[in-house]
Parts: structure tokens; C-alpha cells; sequence
């Protein structure tokens, strides 16, 4: 088998493009399928109600049960890439996932769906942060932004997509199909990706963190499943934040994390280096992240919701009445990429989050008067903001870390998010209710849910302006001592391994 190494292309960035072109195709047919089918459950669970005779509670775990695979699994990824190498552990997670997906079609009970989707989870949950830091070492210098900017299409693609998808499939064939269709894609990821992935050279790693590796999963686990039975996550009413499930899951998630920061603080060779965080720079982005992904996938939680529940449109239609916002992230997210690679990360995310802010609060307007098209409007400029600013911010988180510690940083922000996104939803499910109770007692009427929908816009329209405020903070990450701006891990590619 012939072998070659991949060297930093000073005076060709275009043959470099070029060959990573094949590589980065098995990422995201790879990224793709899992993020799709992390958003195409949503719409399949009445389906799974009436197939299996089950209740609602039963089912939603489905969703919940993936979730918290995911978050339990994503503070390893970093250190098992580094360790038996990423590509290795980025095609045993799409074949995890896609057996997964082959165990899902064949179950005949809500109890086995959910142990199958826990499988899925758990090889679905590494492979966003391993291909985040894929790419990265892949990208040629100078053109980080722009590369990192193709694999973030289908991560805004996938979840507007999945809707639209799942719902033509339950509407006119069988919820079997949302998994049946992973296998052809991911026996694709694979052989692509086993033929043009190069072997990244594996960093040097410290004895397996027993401890991390225990409290990491649990306190993620924990908190994400506590804020996602106090507002419902994405499929369900929610129990409230007083309810015993929400606060076992945060009291023990709470409790976990403490422990973990310690532990983690004290080891010299910890599972997920937090002194990271001493980086200024760094915290300053991730804080910034923060914010972005409560403004922004709140808003995406939000309006299928408003869609299906206030205008009654089914799940293929509110997919359609998606498809804008979708296809602008889809449009502007190679602009954004290009655009940090000249500018950084500041005036790109701060442009982005100005559309996302302007929409909210043109959302703020709904009204039974309210047509599509003026709906419409606000999510593309959404989609546009989404574009622009979230593989801008996540680049310039990566490149504000040790290089050495790429791997491990794009697992910590990814469990990070994952919590995040689920105190988005249950925060924000916690509001809307409030809010249509405190309306519907004071002046009841037709106009009371709009009136709850355009309080919660009103919040998160404040989040956003919050966002801008502190992307101005956002400071071009300096070289580190002895980097060059060229400088490359060392990649080679093994051809047909």
C-alpha cells in the first residue's frame, strides 16, 4: 500500500484545498446522519404511541435516552482519539451508530427502541467533536475558518432537514424508515472515510483518568436529563423544576461536576483539561458560545412548536415552512468561514448575532394576522446569523486552546453544549407556560399564546443583545510560543486503510 505524508502547502493553499476535499466528504456524510436523526425522532413519536400501544412517558425516552447517551459520551471522545487514534475512533463510532440504527428498525417494543437509540447515542455522541478537530488539523494554514465552515452545513442543515424528512416518512411509509435509511448512508461514511481519512499521529496521552471518566459522563448525563425533565426537552410538556425527576438529575449532576472540576484540577494528566479555561481568550469564547447556543437554538426549539401547536400545521409542513432558515444557514456558512480567515472572529460573529437579535424580535410580533411569508423573513435572517457566526466562534475557540489539546477541547465544549442546549429548551418551555398562565388569568382570549410566544422572543431578543455585547470582547488568539502560522500536526495518509 502506498503511503504519503501530508506537508503545509505554503505556496499552494489551492492543491491543499483540494486534497482534503475527499476526507472531509466522509466527515460530513458522517456528521450528517447522526445530527439528522438526533431531530427526526420528534415527529415519529405518536407513531411509536400507536404502534406499540405505549404512553407518552415511555416513548419520549427514546429521545431522552439518546440525549443522555450522547452526553455521557462525549467527554471521552477526546481522550480515546488521542489514544487509538481519530480516525480509528470516528469510523467505530459511525459503525456503533449504524448497527444502532439497524437494531432500532427491528424493534417490536417501546423498551427495546429505547435501548437500541441508547446504542445509537452512544456512537452518535463522539462523532461531532472528533470531526471538529479532525477538520481542524486537516485545514491548510490560513484556511481553517473556511474548511471548518463546510462541515458546519450539515450541522444547521441536518436538524431544520430531519423534520421535513421524517415527517414525509411517517406520513407516507412507516417510522422504520427514519432508521432504515441510516444504513446505506453510514456503510458510505464508512468506506469513503476507511480509503481517504488520513491517520492522524496520535498524541502522547496519560494513564486512563478512572475518576474523570466516571463523574465527566455522570454530571453531564445528570444535568442534561434534570433540565430536560423540568421543561420536557424536545418532545414533551415537561415536569416542572420541582418535580423529582428534575431535581435528582441536577442536585446529582450539580454534585458530580463539583467533584469532577476537582479531581480533574488536582491530576496532572486530567481527562479534560480545564486549565484551558485560564485563557482568557478562551473562556471568553466559550461564555460567548454560551449565549449563542441558548439564543439560538431556542429559537429553533421555539417556532416547530408554535407552528405545530398554535397554527396546527402537521410536521412536514412546519419542515417546509423551515426550509429558509435552513437553506440561508446552508448559504452563509461558507461566507462566515471565509470571512474569519480575513477579518477573525469578532466582526463576523457580531454581524451574525445582530440578524439572529432582529429577527427575535420581529418574532416578537406573531399574530393570528401573521402570514407565512412574514414568518418567513425572520427565520432566514436567523439562518443567516446561525451561518455567520457558529463555526466562526467555534474556530476561534480551538484556535485560543493549546494545539496539542484539540482533541480535548472540542469534547469539553461539546458536552458543554449539549447541557446548554437542553437548559435552553426547559428554560424556556418553563417560561412559555408561565407566561400563558399569567395572560390567560389576566386577560384571556384567542390572543393568549401569542401573547406567551412573544414575552419568551422578548427574553431570548435580550439574550442576543447580551451576545453582541460580548462578542466586542472577542480578541484575535495569538501565536503561541514557537507556532508557526503554517505549522501542522503531522498527518499521513495511508491509502485504503
Amino acid at each position: 500500500m502506498a503511503s504519503a505524508s501530508i506537508k503545509p502547502q505554503q505556496d499552494s493553499a489551492e492543491f491543499s484545498m483540494k486534497s482534503i476535499i475527499a476526507p472531509l466528504l466522509a466527515i460530513i456524510v458522517g456528521m450528517f446522519m447522526v445530527i439528522l436523526d438526533g431531530t427526526a425522532m420528534n415527529v415519529a413519536l405518536k407513531g411509536l404511541m400507536d404502534d406499540f400501544q405505549s404512553s407518552m412517558t415511555l416513548v419520549q425516552w427514546t429521545i431522552t435516552g439518546y440525549a443522555l447517551a450522547q452526553s455521557a459520551v462525549i467527554p471521552l471522545a477526546g481522550w480515546l482519539s488521542d489514544r487509538f487514534g481519530a480516525k480509528q475512533i470516528f469510523l467505530l463510532s459511525i459503525i456503533m451508530f449504524t448497527l444502532g440504527s439497524a437494531l432500532c428498525a427491528l424493534a417490536t417494543t417501546a423498551e427495546q427502541l429505547i435501548v437500541f437509540r441508547i446504542i445509537q447515542g452512544l456512537g452518535g455522541g463522539m462523532v461531532a467533536p472528533i470531526a471538529m478537530a479532525f477538520t481542524y488539523r486537516l485545514s491548510p494554514p490560513g484556511k481553517q475558518g473556511a474548511v471548518m465552515g463546510m462541515i458546519g452545513i450539515p450541522m444547521l442543515l441536518a436538524p431544520a432537514l430531519g423534520p421535513v424528512v421524517a415527517g414525509w416518512l411517517v406520513d407516507y411509509a412507516t417510522w422504520h424508515w427514519i432508521f432504515l435509511i441510516n444504513l446505506p448512508i453510514g456503510i458510505i461514511a464508512v468506506i469513503i472515510g476507511l480509503r481517504t481519512l488520513p491517520r492522524i499521529e496520535r498524541q502522547k496521552v496519560p494513564a486512563l483518568d478512572y475518576l474523570g471518566m466516571i463523574f465527566a459522563p455522570l454530571a453531564f448525563a445528570s444535568l442534561a436529563y434534570g433540565v430536560s425533565s423540568a421543561g420536557g426537552g424536545e418532545g414533551g410538556a415537561g415536569n416542572g423544576w420541582t418535580s423529582p425527576e428534575a431535581l435528582i438529575g441536577i442536585i446529582v449532576g450539580v454534585i458530580a461536576l463539583i467533584i469532577f472540576i476537582t479531581v480533574e484540577l488536582r491530576r496532572s494528566e486530567p481527562l479534560l483539561e480545564l486549565r484551558v479555561f485560564k485563557s482568557s481568550n478562551f473562556t471568553r469564547g466559550v461564555v460567548l458560545q454560551w449565549i449563542v447556543q441558548i439564543a439560538l437554538f431556542g429559537t429553533i426549539f421555539l417556532i416547530p412548536v408554535y407552528l405545530q401547536v398554535v397554527k396546527e400545521y402537521s410536521a412536514f409542513t412546519t419542515g417546509l415552512i423551515l426550509l429558509p432558515q435552513a437553506l440561508a444557514a446552508g448559504l452563509f456558512m461558507p461566507i462566515g468561514g471565509k470571512l474569519y480567515d480575513k477579518l477573525g472572529a469578532r466582526p463576523v460573529v457580531f454581524s451574525g448575532l445582530i440578524l439572529i437579535t432582529v429577527a427575535t424580535f420581529l418574532l416578537t410580533q406573531l399574530s393570528a394576522d401573521t402570514t407565512l411569508i412574514t414568518l418567513m423573513i425572520p427565520l432566514a435572517l436567523i439562518g443567516a446569523g446561525m451561518g455567520l457566526s457558529m463555526m466562526p466562534l467555534n474556530t476561534h475557540i480551538i484556535q485560543s486552546a493549546p494545539k496539542e489539546l484539540v482533541s480535548r477541547v472540542t469534547s469539553l465544549t461539546a458536552a458543554a453544549q449539549q447541557v446548554m442546549t437542553s437548559f435552553a429548551v426547559a428554560g424556556l418551555s418553563t417560561l412559555l407556560a408561565s407566561r400563558a398562565e399569567h395572560h390567560l388569568a389576566s386577560n384571556p382570549g384567542p390572543d393568549v399564546f401569542y401573547s406567551a410566544y412573544a414575552d419568551t422572543f422578548l427574553v431570548l431578543g435580550c439574550i442576543g443583545i447580551l451576545g453582541i455585547l460580548f462578542s466586542i470582547l472577542l480578541r484575535k488568539p495569538k501565536l503561541q510560543a514557537g507556532e508557526n502560522p503554517s505549522d501542522k500536526p503531522d498527518v499521513t495518509m495511508m491509502m485504503g486503510h
